[in-house]
């Protein structure tokens, strides 16, 4: 793993160092900061899954790594968390015309992380890193949400991607097979929300 700190010239790690240290301080909603002392230019994030979507309730650990280029070119963004997404490739590599063409310099690190997070909102099927994903968002709905949250609750839920989980944000830990609570199955769940619509 090559760290980029030699690369950069000081006053650009001045710059990345001050950025990273008010991020940390004062993370975008839904989105913790992991700074590591020892390399600056690779920063890792936990971005929550945003609600309303396929990915609610998830915790998807990312990293930026910052190029020796930075900040006249954008940072690399990739989802070490398994996430069933169109601009997300097999390896985690995520396709977002902010990083590329779109980019300035002074857009800064904030407005990378917020239009990731808006990425999860709102895919855009046009640039696809995972054709599937792209192909069954433009035609099945339904099918591309139902793999978007089966991947979320096998590799983003309980814990899992080594983010610390509150458990009072997102869906309560999963019960075990042996309780039982978890006879019950959903049918007696269903009936129990059926019943209390019926009180409303």
């Amino acid at each position: 793993q090559n760290s980029n700190v030699e690369n950069l010239p000081p006053h650009v790690l001045r710059l990345v160092y001050k950025e990273v240290s008010a991020l940390a301080a004062d993370p975008p909603e839904g989105i913790k900061i992991y700074p590591s002392e020892e390399d600056i230019t690779e920063l890792h994030t936990a971005i929550e899954g945003p609600e309303g979507t396929p990915f609610a309730g998830g915790i998807f650990r990312m990293r930026l790594v910052l190029g020796k280029d930075f900040p006249a070119g954008p940072p690399k963004g990739y989802f070490l968390t398994k996430i069933f997404h169109p601009n997300v490739g097999h390896k985690g590599e995520i396709c977002v015309n902010v990083l590329k063409r779109d980019w300035k310099a002074e857009l800064g690190l904030r407005h990378v992380l917020l239009t990731i997070k808006c990425l999860l909102i709102h895919p855009n099927p046009e640039s696809a890193l995972n054709e599937e994903a792209g192909r069954l968002l433009l035609e099945d709905y339904a099918e591309y949400e139902s793999r978007a949250r089966l991947l979320t609750e096998i590799h983003a839920m309980g814990g899992t991607s080594g983010a610390p989980q509150d458990p009072n944000d997102g869906p309560q830990p999963k019960k075990h097979a042996g309780d039982p609570m978890k006879r019950a199955g959903p049918r007696k769940k269903k009936a129990d929300k059926k019943r209390a619509l019926r009180r409303l």
